[in-house]
This record gives C-alpha cells, sequence and structure tokens, in this order.
C-alpha cells in the first residue's frame, strides 16, 4: 500500500467525478484500481464521501421564485 500520492489534485479530481456520478466506466475502474493500492486517496475518498453526506443532509431544498427564474432564463438567452 502506497503512504504518498504523487497525483493528489488528479485523483481528488476523479474522486468528486464518481461522489457526483459524472464518471465513465474507465475513470470508474481507474480510480478502483488506484484506491486498492494508495491510501492517502483512499482517505481522500472516505473524506469527501462524508463532507458530501454532510452537505446533502444540511442543505435546504427550496423552490425558485418564478420571476427569478424567467430573469435568468432571460439573460442567458441574451448571451446566446
Amino acid at each position: 500500500m502506497k503512504e504518498h500520492c504523487d497525483h493528489r489534485a488528479d485523483c481528488l479530481k476523479m474522486i468528486q467525478l464518481i461522489l457526483d456520478g459524472e464518471a465513465t466506466e474507465q475513470q470508474l475502474a481507474g480510480v478502483k484500481a488506484n484506491l486498492e493500492s494508495c491510501k492517502p486517496c483512499i482517505e481522500m475518498y472516505h473524506l469527501e464521501q462524508e463532507v458530501k453526506e454532510l452537505l446533502t443532509k444540511r442543505i435546504e431544498k427550496r423552490c425558485c421564485p418564478e420571476q427569478l427564474v424567467a430573469t435568468i432564463k432571460s439573460r442567458i438567452l441574451t448571451f446566446s
């Protein structure tokens, strides 16, 4: 088991893609192989997973006012 990761930033990006459900099958396989041998990445995965779970539980979901939605849509259309 590796005690040091030379590519932490890349690993973090991949971990975040996985936790957000946006990783490809190839990315999933690569990260899975890395997690089997890299202790810092395993720890980073668990930390990111906990943070995501805590944020999901703490965020209050509320509907956006229709006027705000309309304003945002109209501004997006002006940029197109």
